[in-house]
């Protein structure tokens, strides 16, 4: 991971992708996204391939993202997650089988929200130059309280879905979810509001 003089820690990634910074290809912030992936492939393999505990998984996603999970934290495996590190979970957080997370751009999951199954959460986007589409830009993914991403649903980059809004299953959600709605569709849109 050494590139130069100095070599980046886990916190100046953190704070480059918080700042959106492009991610270019060769360079210390694209060295640590392949260190961190194959961290995050080591800890996912063990998560995903035999039973443990609620409490295991609760210490193995703790060790996954490199903060304390809440004891209230449930998953149901199989998970994938190509960083691990710029995930933040609130409490009582459920995120059911087959969910893949791109979380190099940071994705926030506020208290009791539930993922369902094969929910995939982007937050890396690739310069449109196709001599430059190797470079990576990040951008968070926020997902607030009490929140309900149906089965087969897709966040893409930058969308912030409010408080107590439920996503239809299969939804691809391409800009902000105001609270307290539901949407729904391909890209999704405001269906109604939560009553």
């Amino acid at each position: 991971m050494k590139m130069g003089p100095e070599m980046i820690n886990l916190a100046d990634f953190i704070k480059s992708m918080e700042a959106k910074k492009p991610v270019v290809v060769g360079s210390e912030l694209s060295v640590m996204f392949h260190s961190l992936a194959q961290e995050a492939l080591k800890i996912t393999t063990e998560i995903n391939s035999k039973y443990h505990t609620p409490e295991e998984i609760v210490e193995l996603f703790s060790e996954l993202t490199g903060k304390r999970v809440d004891g209230t934290f449930r998953l149901f495996p199989p998970f994938y997650t190509d960083c691990g590190k710029n995930i933040t979970l609130g409490k009582n957080v459920f995120i059911n089988a087959c969910c893949k997370f791109q979380d190099q751009g940071g994705i926030t999951i506020g208290d009791g929200s539930l993922i369902g199954h094969n929910v995939t959460i982007a937050t890396l986007n690739h310069d449109f130059a196709p001599e430059k589409r190797q470079n990576i830009f990040p951008k968070p993914v926020v997902i607030g309280k009490n929140v309900w991403v149906g089965s087969d649903s897709t966040i893409l980059p930058g969308v912030r879905i409010g408080d107590g809004a439920i996503i239809g299953a299969g939804s691809v959600v391409t800009k902000d979810v105001p609270e307290n709605t539901i949407v729904a569709g391909n890209p999704a849109r405001v269906m109604k509001k939560v009553v």
